[in-house]
């Protein structure tokens, strides 16, 4: 059973599966676009995971469960259906699961509820790293935070739960895109005019997929695994577009406050004044500007987990949307393709 199946990770989550021969049912959101899933044969139920009356039965027959529905955003009209969805959400599904009596639960958190004490020192942080509340940016972190901790204090009743925390993902199947894919696809379509100082840790989806494989199989039930790639800073991941598409570097740094700044301003005329999302949310420039780098030592030791190098997550990242036409014709014709290193 896989819950948000036809999301960016879910649906490399539910291919990773087949791929195993594994049958696969996708627990759907009533109404929730599907293209991801357009390319698999799997059984799909839609289920509202807010209700707890629906989902009784849901889990009857099922051997385990990858539960990765998530409500995420930057700027939400309603910022009380993160916490039903996010925290009533997985509190209903890990319940629902282990009372239809899943051998093993692997829920999907987010390196974002991790804290970031030392990073802009040069030290990638751990799962051992406390976050500290008023860095929790946004609806999106705090219900995730709520939520890791309403399924571990689960598992400390029984619930036989392994927690996943990726990184930023990258690679195909993008189609809404997530934050990391717009950050690919702006500078594709030549929207960004520069970069803030800043280093994240990119991972490529498939990657991410299959360390939610090796969770379930050999993860310790109660224990947190980082599953990422490569901490790179945002000038390296420019220039690895720039070097995989011979499209012009975007070279120009901007202090973080101008970021800031444009958050707050964007954040508070198109959000506050005229009701709709911001060009540039608050929390979206609050990240921009926070070194989040992660170190996944934990999960390669005791899961075997294993990555490839951010250039390749990138480049699958590019050439799926200039395949699938989110790229403008200007720009494709400018594009001449150089795979990275292991690509070729």
């Amino acid at each position: 059973m896989v819950t948000g199946a036809a999301g960016f990770i879910g649906s490399a989550v539910v291919r990773a599966l087949l791929a195993r021969g594994v049958g696969v049912v996708a627990l759907l959101e009533p109404g929730a676009a599907t293209s991801n899933l357009d390319d698999v044969d799997v059984e799909r139920r839609e289920v509202d995971i807010t209700r707890e009356s629906q989902l009784a039965g849901a889990f009857d027959g099922a051997k385990f469960c990858f539960h990765l529905a998530a409500k995420f955003g930057f700027w939400p009209k309603d910022a009380t259906s993160f916490y039903e969805v996010n925290v009533r959400g997985s509190q209903n599904v890990v319940r629902a699961a282990t009372a239809a009596g899943v051998e093993r639960i692997v829920f999907t958190s987010t390196v974002a509820t991790l804290g970031l004490w030392e990073t802009k020192e040069g030290r990638a942080s751990t799962e051992d790293d406390f976050a500290e509340i008023s860095h929790l940016y946004g609806n999106y972190k705090q219900t995730k935070y709520v939520a890791e901790h309403e399924v571990l204090r689960l598992a400390a009743q029984g619930a036989p739960v392994v927690l996943v925390l990726p990184t930023m993902p990258h690679g195909p199947y993008d189609h809404r895109p997530t934050p990391s894919g717009k950050l690919v696809l702006d500078y594709l379509n030549g929207r960004m005019p520069g970069y803030v100082d800043t280093a994240m840790n990119v991972a490529h989806v498939d990657d991410l997929a299959a360390g939610h494989l090796l969770a379930l199989e050999r993860g310790r039930p109660g224990r947190s695994y980082i599953c990422g790639g490569e901490n790179i800073t945002m000038a390296q991941l420019l220039r690895t577009l720039s070097d995989v598409t011979a499209l012009p570097s975007s070279d120009r740094r901007f202090p973080s406050i101008i970021a800031k700044i444009a958050g707050y301003v964007s954040s508070f005329v198109e959000g506050d004044v005229f009701g709709r999302e911001p060009r540039v949310s608050l929390e979206a420039a609050q990240m921009a500007t926070t070194t989040m780098t992660f170190d996944d030592a934990r999960a390669r030791s005791e899961i075997g987990y294993s990555s490839r190098p951010a250039s390749h997550a990138l480049f699958d990242s590019a050439q799926w949307f200039v395949t699938h036409g989110y790229v403008s014709a200007e720009r494709v014709a400018m594009i001449s393709w150089h795979p990275p290193i292991g690509l070729e």
